[in-house]
């Protein structure tokens, strides 16, 4: 049996491998994806995309962090914790109650992101262009 892991190495790669190890994190900046082998032991591949509006990655001479939590809910385990300067920090369980209500948070705080990125109407800031139109459309007539 395998025990929860408290300490990680990280790894950058360009490729995730095939065979992941023990306690490493995985990372490759190219594909904006951080990938590991669950930190409880249960051996389950565990895939964060760092992109906005799921995981951000830090480094720092502590080591790397990941934000948010990592919550396994879709997993027989459902382990949940936080990596912050390659430790583990295990976080408590949480009920199936939590779980919906943090992943309808989770899906706002996307709908809110995306929203603000929808392209905007254009608008005419120069009212000297708008006269210009104006006195265009007599001469057409």
């Amino acid at each position: 049996m395998v025990l929860k892991q408290s300490k990680i190495h990280h790894q950058f790669v360009e490729f995730i491998p095939e065979v992941l190890g023990d306690g490493i994190l995985y990372i490759s900046r190219p594909y904006k994806t951080a990938v590991h082998k669950c930190f409880c032991g249960c051996g389950e591949e565990v895939v964060t995309p760092l992109i906005p509006t799921e995981w951000t990655l830090s480094t720092s001479k502590d080591g790397v962090s990941l934000f948010p939590s990592i919550g396994n809910w879709s997993l027989p385990c459902r382990s949940h914790y936080w990596i912050k300067n390659s430790k583990v920090v295990w976080a408590a369980t949480m009920s199936k109650k939590q779980i919906d209500q943090g992943r309808l948070y989770d899906r706002k705080l996307k709908e809110g992101y995306f929203a603000e990125k929808k392209p905007k109407e254009p608008v005419r800031q120069d009212w000297l262009e708008s006269l210009i139109d104006f006195v265009m459309s007599i001469f057409r007539k």
